[in-house]
């Protein structure tokens, strides 16, 4: 297989769905691409029903266009991490990686045009997220969950209100900014610096005044990162945790035990957000996301701190916090079930307290009436039926006549 017929079947894949995010190449199984989180199979002439190893090895080389150093990372971790242009329709991120003694790929699609915080419909307290100076944002959720996606929309809203400085150190670089107000800097691992903590380090005698980092991925990362943040910068980085309360478990693990009291004071002086996402499918097709976010205040450094207790975990205190723009996935779920987005299978689905949500749900549904239902994508209600009665009994003189 030569490039040109690659990137021919690129774009086969591309517009075989409306909504493709990911392309997938596995041994034994046809092309498919991943449309609104299902793998969709992709048909081509001529047809084939599965790739062989032979055909997924070559697709690997052609991805990895002959960088020795993808070659010795395949075969010494079983895995690599690339970018990939088809021309200038679109841009990749590739995963090639061993699976019994076979090559298996993921493309993911990246977006060309830098998202704005109205397009994706995040609230505005997002806004207040973009203005910070100084300290530590962290966007958090499984792959696949739009972090990059919400980091970038942040990033463009301070690129239009802000004349800075900003580093990103990506794998790959993934959205690509406009030179407006702000000046930006992209640097791609593996080919602008080696790791993620050394292409931090450099990043500081760089004179950035905010700095993007992929992904903290292990303690050196997160060290650097809060000695930046504590100097004055404002760091924004992503970890594949689901919630508050688990993201700041995950750092405080990746230290000893009697490192840790040190470790919450700095946590608690540096870090500023924790947005948690969730992508839950929609009425109708698509997909939003569904956000837990989490601010500072003297209740959450405590916590940090401290550590969580009764009455005082990360839930409650973010709970507390709703009138202040602060949301739990109860929240979230319950204004885009109210509001005709998501099904109740699916606000029950991505909350975190099943049991308050379903009486929430059962309470909404009785005050719009049992006869409700959906119609697209508002609450309709059905008119209730007017109750049939008796006819009231004739009067005792009427009996008295027939008699």
């Amino acid at each position: 297989m030569r490039k040109n017929e690659f990137d021919y079947l690129l774009q086969v894949m591309l517009s075989s769905q409306r909504e493709v995010s990911d392309l997938n190449f596995t041994v034994d199984k046809p092309l498919q691409v991943e449309s609104n989180g299902e793998l969709v199979p992709v048909p081509i002439e001529p047809p084939f029903d599965r790739l062989t190893p032979y055909q997924t090895e070559m697709i690997a080389l052609i991805l990895m266009q002959g960088n020795r150093r993808l070659m010795e990372t395949l075969i010494r971790t079983g895995s690599c991490d690339s970018s990939y242009a088809l021309s200038d329709q679109a841009r990749f991120r590739v995963n090639i990686f061993s699976q019994r003694g076979q090559y298996s790929i993921v493309m993911r699609k990246l977006n060309t045009k830098i998202p704005t915080l109205e397009e994706l419909k995040l609230p505005d307290i997002f806004r207040q997220v973009a203005r910070e100076k100084t300290g530590l944002i962290l966007i958090t959720g499984a792959t696949g969950s739009g972090k990059t996606t919400t980091l970038a929309a942040v990033l463009n809203e301070i690129n239009a209100t802000k004349s800075v400085h900003i580093i990103t150190l990506e794998d790959p670089v993934e959205f690509v900014h406009s030179q407006q107000m702000a000046t930006f800097n992209h640097r791609e691992l593996g080919t602008d610096f080696d790791t993620f903590a050394n292409g931090l380090r450099a990043a500081l005698r760089q004179a950035p005044k905010i700095i993007l980092v992929g992904e903290m991925r292990d303690r050196d990362t997160v060290s650097i990162g809060l000695a930046a943040a504590e100097t004055g910068h404002l760091v924004l980085s992503t970890l594949h945790t689901i919630d508050a309360g688990q993201t700041i478990n995950r750092i405080l693990g990746m230290y000893e035990q009697e490192e840790q009291k040190q470790i919450r004071l700095r946590l608690a002086d540096t870090l500023r957000w924790i947005v948690s996402q969730r992508l839950a499918p929609v009425i109708g097709g698509g997909r939003v996301p569904m956000l837990e976010i989490m601010g500072s205040n003297l209740r959450t450094q405590e916590a940090i701190v401290l550590g969580e207790s009764e009455g005082k975990t990360f839930n409650d205190i973010i709970d507390a916090s709703y009138t202040f723009g602060w949301r739990t996935f109860d929240h979230s779920t319950l204004e885009a079930y109210k509001q005709g987005i998501i099904t109740e299978e699916v606000a029950l689905l991505y909350c975190s307290k099943r049991g308050p949500v379903t009486r929430e749900i059962d309470s909404f549904k009785k005050q719009h009436g049992e006869f409700a239902s959906r119609s697209g994508n508002r609450l309709q209600m059905r008119p209730e039926a007017t109750p049939k009665t008796s006819p009231p009994p004739p009067p005792i003189s009427s009996f008295l006549k027939l008699k």
